[in-house]
């Protein structure tokens, strides 16, 4: 098979590294791709969110099968467009990415359907919505309704702090016409755990755990960011959690929204908070999340190609995975100033010996290689040093091994990734 996978992260390096494994791919292009993935791709320079472009590609390059990472352009249709042209696509229809395009249509349906989640309204206007914040004790959560970089949730600490971000994000569009509609929601004390589930708009099956680290700095400290790292298996995540999540959030959701004409295909992301009345929905992102794709792929077994094929076909309910009972663990490497202005540019070198430490692998995110063939900086999140072990312990001191062998003085990383689980059985 010829296959195309769009985006250019280090979860669209994780997707090539496990695709370009399988059996039944001949050739592979990644569009626009970076240049960690270069060595397992042909990268196109066409952007993640050129709709048209990426079809025309897809069409001309014989593809017959298309992979999308980010959610910009499910969100935008690119997955109908290409159904549409005869291609074969893995990841939801516009209808369906709803569920992370709008929050408001998320909560809607969790209400709708009765799957746990917080006590929520939706607002327009400032007047009311500072008025429902009030009936809330602080923290106090603001969402933006629609798309804003993973910026668009912001937990305020008092009923002042709550009414400038409402006042931010309402009357001063502070994300634009993402914030044109908010939802004020109870904050949910617990221990926050990242749950996938492939699903085939009719069946679901999971996936393995995983625990992110949104935070810029250690002891999770400063603003949120796309994620700082992540491992895999989370502790949190018993046996009677995952249950308790499939019966009650992830099955109630594909049935709700097969009832509501919009049957949703691809890879549900429940960002799911464990509390003392059992897991809660905080919200659903339609792709594969960043970085515990990294991490989510280095233990699977199986082959990943099958498995989205067979969501998209309809065929999930005959299908099982095979997972490595190994740790997996990813540091997260950013550009310093990341996320407020990370400096680009800077030159990363030595990366070929970190490669080189037991049970590591090198997922690459913002890279380019510059006129002179050396790999630079290109955004904010970097690069994803990741390594398996039988034990958490050794996961997370051989990933911290390869990082200390990166000479990247423009780089910075958190030190303590994984925290939760240290120690923990």
């Amino acid at each position: 098979m010829r296959i195309l996978v769009v985006g250019s992260g280090g979860r669209e390096h994780a997707l090539c590294w496990k695709i370009a494994a399988s059996p039944l791919c001949d050739k592979l292009y990644c569009a626009p791709g970076n240049a960690g993935i270069a060595a397992d791709a042909e990268c196109v320079a066409i952007g993640a969110e050129d709709v048209a472009g990426i079809t025309a590609f897809a069409k001309q390059a014989a593809i017959d099968f298309v992979v999308v990472g980010p959610e910009g352009p499910l969100v935008k249709g690119l997955a109908d467009r290409l159904e549409a042209e005869g291609i074969a696509t893995f990841g939801p229809s516009a209808q369906a990415a709803a569920l992370e395009g709008s929050k408001g249509f998320m909560k809607d349906i969790a209400a709708k359907y009765a799957i746990p989640s917080a006590r929520y309204a939706r607002f327009t206007e400032p007047a009311p919505a500072k008025a429902f914040a009030r009936t809330f004790t602080p923290p106090i959560v603001i969402k933006a309704d629609g798309l804003a970089s993973g910026k668009g949730v912001v937990i305020c600490g008092s009923h002042a702090e709550a009414e400038a971000e409402i006042d931010a994000m309402l009357t001063e569009k502070k994300f634009g016409n993402a914030s044109a509609e908010i939802v004020v929601e109870e904050f949910l004390e617990g221990e926050e755990l990242s749950f996938f589930a492939l699903t085939d708009g009719t069946h679901a099956l999971p996936l393995v755990s995983a625990q992110d680290h949104k935070r810029v700095g250690d002891g999770d400290t400063g603003p949120n960011t796309g994620g700082m790292g992540a491992y895999s298996p989370a502790p949190v995540a018993t046996k009677d959690v995952e249950t308790a999540i499939m019966e009650r959030i992830i099955r109630p959701t594909v049935a709700g929204m097969a009832a509501e004409g919009r049957p949703f295909k691809g890879v549900l992301f429940a960002g799911i908070m464990v509390t003392r009345e059992g897991p809660k929905l905080i919200e659903y992102n339609v792709r594969f999340g960043d970085p515990e794709t990294q991490v989510i792929m280095l233990r699977m077994k199986s082959d990943l190609l099958p498995a989205l094929m067979a969501a998209r076909d309809g065929t999930l309910q005959s299908f099982d995975l095979r997972w490595s009972d190994d740790t997996a663990l990813v540091v997260v490497m950013a550009a310093k100033g990341y996320p407020e202005k990370p400096q680009t540019g800077t030159l990363i070198r030595n990366l070929d010996a970190a490669a080189k430490v037991d049970g590591a692998t090198i997922f690459h995110a913002g890279t380019k290689r510059n006129a002179q063939g050396e790999i630079e900086a290109s955004g904010g999140r970097v690069l994803g040093i990741s390594a398996t072990a039988k034990s958490f312990e050794e996961a997370r001191a051989r990933a911290y091994r390869a990082v200390d062998l990166i000479d990247w003085p423009g780089g910075f990383c958190r030190r303590d990734i994984g925290w939760r689980a240290a120690g923990r059985k």
